[in-house]
């Protein structure tokens, strides 16, 4: 048996190479605009892997990338938003397990490349109307909890769901960046606890898994070096170009093929 081939779950070097690029890139889009390097990755792997694999994978991946940000700002981190936000994740993590999967492994791809596009170019859309600024605080991240705990494993990345209702709340820059940081850490541990319990076997990854991390890492402290010297407008646009074009590659190629396979044809 090829221990490295099982510990990179099988994977071409070329896309292994080629992830690791991404995981490197996207953690330095996210040290510099802030936000929107999980949701890249995420939308990259799952042109290489099935949901259910490229979801955990990620999860493990944005552990790291968020506890790192989250450990930094530890002395900012606001516990009563963390624990109000995380009570419901685990006992509804569990929904969000059987819903993803019912749900085709296309069709899965291209609903996630559908929420890539809203929260890039409609984040408001996500909100359904509702004005975080205006909620109270303490039922705003309870239900927001709640909300996450059922979608948290379906769609995998939902920064950009969360990010709103963090302002207005007289919150410092860094109490914002830590706080997020540790919210998100909560949802990314459940998401790899239901997985694990659910007999998804991390350590076939783990060599894939070391690459990624590492390269999360080193991306965060390049990204940190750069934050002065780059123009955060012109890396947005580059952002917004690349995750646009991975999502809407999601949405052509699967949409198709899930309505096929509905169908029975």
């Amino acid at each position: 048996m090829d221990l490295g081939a099982l510990s990179l779950g099988g994977l071409d070097p070329a896309i292994v190479g080629l992830l690791s690029l991404a995981a490197l890139l996207t953690s330095i889009l996210s040290a510099i605009v802030g936000m929107g390097g999980g949701i890249t990755l995420l939308a990259l792997m799952l042109v290489f892997l099935e949901p259910l694999v490229a979801i955990p994978l990620h999860a493990v991946v944005q552990l790291v990338s968020n506890g790192t940000r989250a450990v930094a700002q530890r002395r900012h981190v606001d516990w009563s938003i963390l624990w109000r936000y995380a009570l419901p994740l685990a006992p509804l993590g569990w929904v969000s397990l059987q819903l993803a999967e019912t749900i085709p492994p296309g069709g899965a791809r291209a609903l996630i490349g559908v929420f890539v596009l809203l929260s890039t170019w409609r984040p408001a859309w996500l909100l359904l109307g509702t004005h975080p600024g205006e909620t109270n605080p303490a039922l705003r991240f309870f239900g927001l909890g709640a909300v996450v705990g059922v979608v948290n494993v379906t769609f995998g990345a939902t920064g950009p769901l969360i990010a709103p209702f963090f302002l207005n709340l007289g919150l410092t820059r860094f109490a914002i960046v830590g706080t997020k940081a540790a919210c998100q850490l909560a949802g990314h541990a459940v998401k790899i606890v239901v997985f694990g319990v659910a007999g998804f076997t991390f350590p076939e990854w783990s060599g894939l898994l070391g690459l990624l991390c590492l390269c999360v890492v080193a991306g965060t402290a390049i990204g940190t070096r750069l934050l002065s010297a780059v123009s955060e407008a012109s890396f947005l646009v580059l952002y917004k170009t690349v995750l646009t074009g991975v999502a809407a590659y999601l949405v052509v190629r699967y949409a198709g093929i899930a309505a096929w396979s509905t169908a029975g044809l």
